[in-house]
């Protein structure tokens, strides 16, 4: 990393993650002394689609069901309140990490299995001592999430009802996002977090031609880019930008990870 020409009293660090997501990481960047800048590159928009809909009217035939985000569990606890009260006893339960068996908690539900790896390649290797054939598998997500957990599932024999719980969008202001831009290419910002593939594929929509290289460079040489786990470096690598993530794919531990690599 090259070192910072100005005399700072605080390092900033910018976050890319949606508004009502971003209250851990805040607390930890404030607990730092570090200051923040908030730039989201994608908002998230609870729907209640029709396959949601389908996945609560079939709940009593799943055998199981996956939560990869607290965003589905928000979705489904608002648009059915009663959800909880719908599910059997032989449904067993995945949540991809912590933060989402938490906020399922407390909904009131009770976690069967978690991954030791967050990711959907964890999900599938912590399930794949279940005989799963015939088995009705209910994942509600956004859609522009990656296929390889009901690709993979499917493979094993299991029949999948993916639901539309929430959509991951640009946001429709992209002036905060051209602003992280300008902030960057000007040596203003000293580390950036992404927490998802789509934080960085947004970041780079925004992005204009001129801008790209240039942009790609400062990320790599002078602005500490950290990732939250190996789906979302990857994108990062596959741009050429120099990146870290941590053992275990949480916003704690992505931080812990940057301070311990930002030089203050």
């Amino acid at each position: 990393m090259e070192k910072n020409s100005q005399n700072k009293k605080k390092k900033v660090i910018a976050i890319t993650r949606p508004f009502n997501r971003i209250d851990e990481a805040v607390k930890i960047i404030e607990e730092n002394n570090a200051e923040v800048f908030i730039a989201p590159t994608l908002e998230l928009e609870l729907v209640n689609s029709h396959s949601l809909k389908k996945l609560v009217e079939d709940l009593e035939k799943l055998d199981w069901l996956i939560f990869t985000s607290v965003s589905s569990l928000d979705s489904i606890f608002k648009f059915y309140p009663d959800f909880k009260e719908k599910l059997t006893d032989k449904t067993k339960i995945v949540a991809i990490g912590t933060k989402t068996k938490e906020k399922a908690n407390e909904y009131g539900l009770v976690i069967d299995l978690v991954p030791k790896d967050f990711t959907a390649e964890g999900i599938l290797k912590a399930m794949e001592n279940f005989d799963i054939k015939d088995n009705l598998i209910g994942i509600p997500r956004t859609l522009s999430a990656r296929h390889v957990l009901p690709h993979e599932l499917k493979n094993r024999g299991a029949k999948i009802l993916i639901a539309e719980s929430y959509k991951s969008v640009l946001p429709l202001d992209v002036v905060r996002i051209e602003t992280l831009i300008t902030k960057i290419i000007n040596n203003e910002i000293d580390a950036i977090t992404f927490t998802s593939p789509l934080t960085v594929k947004n970041l780079f929509k925004v992005v204009t031609d001129n801008q790209k290289d240039e942009l790609i460079a400062k990320l790599s040489n002078y602005t500490l880019t950290v990732a939250i786990g190996p789906i979302t470096y990857k994108i990062l690598d596959d741009l050429g930008i120099t990146a870290y993530y941590p053992d275990n794919y949480t916003v704690k531990d992505m931080l812990n990870l940057l301070f311990e690599n930002l030089v203050i």
